[in-house]
């Protein structure tokens, strides 16, 4: 099971999530301020946040924000009342895994928190790459850092995560299920718009023609493949 850290000031919200994590077998803390949170992460990193976006002292976008600077790999889970895209739209592009907007229920919370520690913690069997190089452009995916003629590129989690696992396939065109699958979760509802967003999205940021892309390929029927070729 999972030391899992929870950001919220709403302390029914609070009591309910520490119950129910509890019961599903986790060790359980929390804060009620955006500050304490970036303290406690420091002072001792939990396997999993889950963080609400309004918060005193600093805002749960904020508090994500600054953990991404040096933290790429904690699964964070955003919860908001708030349900206009570009919040979810912010909240993921600022670094977070996943996102809930209140009010939702116990069972969705509880099935994404276990998609979230699956994904954290990879089969020992499953051959990722660490690295991977194509035409300038280097990625290291245990440092979550890209780089594209020598400039920062500034990749999501997910994007670093759907890369990887396509890098992975060596030219085998994988489908969006299983992409899905291996990048969000079987207990996460995502739809197959999702994956082709992120992938133009990596296209914009590391190919050097988006529009006629030569390393990730679109496989018509099928999904997609990354082809490492000069």
């Amino acid at each position: 099971m999972a030391d899992i850290l929870i950001v919220e000031d709403d302390r029914a919200i609070l009591r309910g999530l520490e119950e129910n994590l509890a019961f599903d077998g986790h060790t359980v803390h929390h804060v009620l301020r955006g500050d304490e949170a970036l303290a406690r992460v420091t002072a001792a990193r939990p396997d999993l946040l889950i963080l609400d976006v309004m918060l005193p002292g600093l805002s749960g976008f904020e508090v994500c924000r600054r953990i991404r600077q040096t933290d790429r790999r904690l699964p964070i889970l955003l919860l908001t009342a708030r349900s206009e895209d570009v919040d979810k739209v912010m909240g993921l592009d600022l670094g977070a895994d996943d996102y809930l907007t209140k009010p939702f229920s116990l069972s969705e919370l509880l099935a994404r928190v276990r998609a979230l520690l699956r994904r954290s913690r990879p089969d020992p069997n499953e051959r990722l790459p660490e690295t991977v190089a194509f035409g300038d452009v280097t990625v290291d995916f245990v440092r979550y850092v890209a780089s594209r003629d020598g400039a920062a590129a500034h990749l999501t989690s997910k994007e670093f995560a759907l890369l990887r696992h396509l890098a992975a396939g060596q030219g085998a065109a994988l489908g969006r299920d299983t992409l899905i699958e291996r990048v969000w979760g079987g207990d996460v509802t995502v739809s197959n718009r999702t994956v082709d967003t992120h992938i133009l999205s990596l296209r914009q940021k590391l190919e050097p023609d988006p529009a006629r892309p030569r390393y990730l390929l679109t496989v018509h029927g099928v999904g997609y493949k990354f082809l490492n070729q000069p």
